[in-house]
């Protein structure tokens, strides 16, 4: 089921309740990525973090 759908039968689903209809998808995308680009300008990702799960000196399980 696609956006588009789900948002069909979730805006269905609403009016046989009397509940206000959802937001279409992709709404608030823009704002989403705005706040996470604000987010990560004030909190870089810090370099050479090991992945989790990984010991220093194990390969990953592709080999690279």
């Amino acid at each position: 089921m696609d956006a588009i759908q789900q948002h069909l039968l979730d805006t269905y689903r609403a009016a046989r309740l009397n509940e206000p209809a959802p937001p279409p998808p992709g709404r608030h995308d823009r704002t989403t990525l705005r706040d996470l680009y604000h987010h990560w300008l004030t909190h870089p990702p810090r370099q050479g973090r090991p992945v989790r799960g990984s010991k220093p000196g194990e390969s990953s399980p592709s080999g690279v």
